[in-house]
């Protein structure tokens, strides 16, 4: 249910750094997590998109990777809905970041919302072609098929049984070419109860159960009735003698208010994940960006962060108890006995604006854990589409459990701000630029106080608010050693960076090494090491730039200078693509050593797409193919930036020669690359 173009009204925001009561405070509640009360394995569900995908690199798999994504929702395999978004061009690196599984929305093959009807007979042949294509494809163990989507409105309002005929013929067309196909219905566009029973027996008696039950949930009505929707449902499955079929939300967030806003997803993402069900965020805005999670290039809002929390809660989920079962104060919470940790995230209240204090109570305190044990509140606000500067941290304690229970009293909590516990042994306290290692995404064994990995890794994810040289300062131990040095591999992003040599060390002791990141989120990965933590610091370095406009470069055919205030220099080159004559080659790129170096582009990008016209935003996301030195193409894409002069970077990694090098940019399609206002080349590592 995509009805609005709400870009408009979540642009402007207001970045509040300071617990400023908009309303008066609520009286203290009582959220209870009891470690001793497993409730299941972790499944994660909640971190699915639907259209938060837009085309390979946007959003870039570091953003997406992080938070443990499980399923999407896409467009149609060439589909004309929406210029981006196709299932089977985002599986790759869907894949690549760990997805589960992709839900392809069979109907927006159609251009118009609501879709054209053209009758059974022209939607067969589409779905004929459609189902050759996923049978083609290397990933087609990955997809699942929906074939109607809110049919309870579309084509079929007030006509279940035209509806269910339908289904059945679809449904059998599709396992006729794929016979193994899964296959979700009915997606309807609410929980409809009576509706769900008549068809659930309906596909009973005809043999064409859904293998995952999708519905969505977009109204008010979630926040005081999901329980009662989850019970109905596993009730109807039960009196019909139907086996509990894998449940899928493809739509959940109402159409102003949720999406981005921390305080108000916790309540989806802790009500999802008690249930053990899968959820994909609405799209109500632009694709591409997992539906307002990350803004720019890859950099992160406010709710952002809470699923990355979610993603890094390990263990099994246990126990947690909210004021009142359908209030507006929720959480959920795991316990990682291997790890000695326990995690906990929360929030919400209601109004969203105003403030509220909690007693956060947690029992069943193992005696492994020790005494005192030592607790972290972590917080992080709502930022609209601006990026997030990241958490902060609230409070920091140790706790001494009396009969195996603590009380963490919070005072001036944000309704809108989500919240994260992490309860451990007891021990240092942290500081503002240190990302502490037994708080990241592990492999290998853990002792407190630090991370201990003989063939593992520790992966950090740290933030930074611009591109540019960043200090990196590993704090290590290595007294399994023996007092020798050792090597271990420093990862940036999914690649290999350098080998980094600590030395002997019979204590604790610091390297540092100096990094390119990327504005917003990246991800740092240590090899088998022991590990404190890492700080992350500023730096400087040598980095190039290259202006486009430059009389330096080399224009080919309809390229040409334009004229911008907003760009760097005043000038950019546009008109780039669209044939394979309309290039841009910057001369001169000159390097001191041969390898590969990250090339910063400044660019914009405001096309617009057709589609469906009378909702949501349809941005193109323009690629370049870019040729080192006259060599093969690599293709790029430039995630849109909403405005001919807005000018935004994105970093794409280059392999150059020692001394001077050529960077051509062009589009051979019929199709243009970006405007292009300049580059900047740095190593690496400084």
């Amino acid at each position: 249910m995509r009805r609005k173009n709400a870009w408009s009204a979540v642009l402007a925001v207001v970045m509040v750094t300071a617990v400023t009561p908009a309303a008066p405070a609520q009286a203290a509640s009582q959220l209870v997590v009891d470690l001793a009360t497993q409730t299941g394995a972790l499944r994660y569900g909640a971190t699915g998109f639907l259209y938060g995908l837009g085309d390979e690199g946007i959003p870039n798999e570091t953003m997406l990777a992080a938070l443990k994504p499980q399923v999407t929702a896409q467009k149609a395999p060439d589909g004309l809905q929406h210029p981006n978004g196709d299932a089977l061009k985002i599986a790759p690196m869907f894949k690549r970041a760990g997805g589960r599984d992709i839900q392809i929305y069979m109907q927006d093959v159609y251009k118009q919302w609501p879709y054209e009807n053209l009758g059974i007979n022209d939607y067969l042949a589409k779905v004929d072609t459609m189902v050759r294509k996923v049978v083609a494809d290397p990933y087609r163990a990955s997809y699942v098929y929906v074939p109607f989507n809110e049919p309870d409105q579309i084509w079929y309002g007030g006509n279940l049984t035209g509806f269910m005929n339908d289904y059945r013929t679809v449904y059998r067309r599709i396992r006729s070419i794929d016979p193994g196909a899964r296959i979700a219905g009915p997606n309807f566009a609410s929980y409809r109860s009576a509706d769900l029973r008549t068809f659930l027996q309906f596909a009973r008696d005809n043999a064409v159960l859904p293998d995952v039950t999708t519905w969505h949930e977009l109204g008010n009505d979630f926040f005081t009735s999901w329980n009662a929707h989850y019970s109905d449902y596993r009730a109807i499955e039960s009196s019909l003698g139907i086996s509990p079929r894998s449940i899928t939300i493809n739509e959940y967030g109402r159409s102003s208010g949720d999406l981005g806003v921390p305080g108000n997803l916790v309540q989806f993402v802790a009500k999802f994940e008690n249930s053990k069900v899968d959820g994909c965020l609405a799209y109500w805005t632009t694709a591409g960006g997992l539906n307002d999670l990350v803004t720019r290039n890859n950099q992160a809002t406010g709710g952002w962060w809470l699923y990355k929390w979610y993603g890094e809660l390990t263990g099994g989920t246990v126990a947690v108890t909210p004021p009142a079962a359908s209030g507006s104060l929720q959480g959920l919470a795991a316990f990682d006995q291997a790890k000695k940790q326990a995690r906990v995230i929360f929030g919400g209240n209601n109004p969203a604006s105003g403030t509220y204090d909690t007693n956060l109570v947690v029992k069943g305190i193992p005696s492994a854990l020790g005494t005192p044990v030592h607790a972290t509140v972590w917080g992080v606000d709502d930022t609209g589409l601006n990026p997030s500067p990241g958490p902060y941290k609230l409070t920091e304690a140790d706790f001494t459990p009396a009969s195996g229970q603590v009380t963490i009293p919070l005072t001036g909590l944000k309704g809108s701000s989500a919240y994260h516990v992490v309860v451990t042994p007891a021990k240092a306290a942290t500081s503002g630029s240190r990302y502490e290692a037994e708080f990241a995404d592990l492999s290998g064994s853990i002792t407190y106080g630090q991370v201990s990995s003989v063939d593992g890794s520790t992966r950090f994810v740290v933030t930074a608010p611009t591109d540019g040289y960043y200090n990196v300062g590993l704090r290590y131990s290595a007294p399994g050693d023996g007092g020798a040095s050792r090597t271990v591999r420093l990862r940036l992003n999914g690649s290999d960076l350098t080998d980094v040599t600590l030395p002997a060390a019979t204590g604790w002791n610091t390297v540092t090494a100096k990094v390119f990141l990327t504005a917003g989120i990246n991800r740092l990965e240590v090899g088998a090491a022991q590990l404190d933590y890492i700080d992350v610091a500023s730096s400087s370095g040598t980095i190039t730039a290259y202006e486009a406009e430059s009389g330096a470069n080399t224009l080919g055919g309809a390229a040409r200078v334009s004229s911008n205030s907003a760009a760097s220099g005043g000038g950019y080159v546009g008109y780039v693509g669209a044939g394979a004559a309309n290039t841009l080659r910057f001369n001169n790129v000159t390097v001191p050593s041969a390898g590969r170096y990250r090339m910063v582009v400044t660019y914009a990008n405001g096309e617009l797409g057709e589609g469906a016209s009378n909702y949501n935003t349809n941005i193109v996301d323009r690629y370049a193919d870019i040729a080192v030195n006259g060599g093969s193409t690599v293709r790029h894409y430039f995630r849109n930036t909403l405005g001919w002069s807005n000018y935004r970077t994105t970093v794409v990694d280059v392999t150059l020669a020692a001394g001077a090098n050529t960077i051509t940019f062009g589009n051979a399609s019929t199709k243009y690359a970006p405007d292009i206002d300049r580059i900047q080349i740095a190593a690496p590592l400084g």
